[in-house]
């Protein structure tokens, strides 16, 4: 099993031991020992940059409807921020203020989002007359974004790494086979984050209350981050010194 799994494992373990304890059918406090927790590793996931998410747009399926529709509902995602369960589920209800904003009470969190639509994502409504495009199953969607994404030619080789059974394996990949429904999440949060969309902004729409959370979306690399930071003013130069 992979680390995050017995992770997971260990997580609902300890909630029904701590639950069994408050309902009186047992004594033992094992569970509230510190080392009793929830393991976890950072997953190697992917994100889509602008550039990638523009070939993606700019495919010509006019032959194949299925992918059409697969790519048109995805990149309302990529470009919304919101899950499988909100951006399969939107109606012509929740576009407000003359078409520009997507405002969703989410599923999952019950949390209430309003979110700017692209010009993208504004003509991918019009090419719908203002429906979007009907939904498939998450299953079947991850298996049609694989195949999307190999026709846009999104086929870097990525370096994938996971504890399983106790060991450490390295593997390399094709980025269009990493590629599912919630990499459009991560995508929105990663490209506002790399264009300085302030921090509590992205927030406000991907719903995430705590930063440290919502900072497991962002997916840059140290290489990215560097060149980010070469454009603050303490490390180009143009920072004003005051004497004291």
């Amino acid at each position: 099993m992979t680390l995050n799994y017995v992770g997971t494992l260990l997580k609902d373990l300890k909630v029904m031991l701590k639950q069994a304890h408050y309902d009186g059918k047992h004594t033992n406090l094992i569970f509230q020992h510190r080392d009793f927790k929830k393991l976890v590793e950072e997953v190697d996931n992917v994100y889509l940059t602008d550039d990638e998410l523009t070939q993606i747009y700019n495919l010509d399926l006019s032959t194949n409807a299925r992918l059409d529709r697969v790519r048109d509902l995805f990149l309302i995602g990529c470009y919304t921020g919101l899950r499988f369960s909100d951006f399969s589920e939107l109606r012509p209800e929740n576009i407000t203020h003359n078409g520009r904003i997507l405002t969703r009470k989410t599923l999952k969190t019950s949390e209430r989002v309003s979110i700017p639509l692209n010009p993208k994502v504004l003509s991918i409504l019009a090419k719908y007359e203002g429906t979007p495009p009907r939904t498939i199953t998450n299953q079947k969607m991850n298996d049609y974004l694989k195949e999307l994404c190999r026709l846009a030619g999104i086929t870097d080789a990525v370096e994938v790494s996971r504890t399983k059974g106790g060991k450490k394996e390295t593997r390399y990949l094709e980025k269009c086979e990493m590629v599912t429904t919630h990499t459009a999440r991560r995508s929105f949060a990663t490209n506002a984050f790399l264009a300085k969309v302030p921090t509590v902004s992205i927030m406000k729409i991907t719903g995430h209350r705590s930063e440290a959370v919502f900072l497991r979306y962002i997916k840059i690399s140290s290489e990215q981050n560097a060149l980010l930071m070469l454009e603050h003013p303490h490390f180009n130069g143009s920072a004003i010194r005051v004497a004291g």
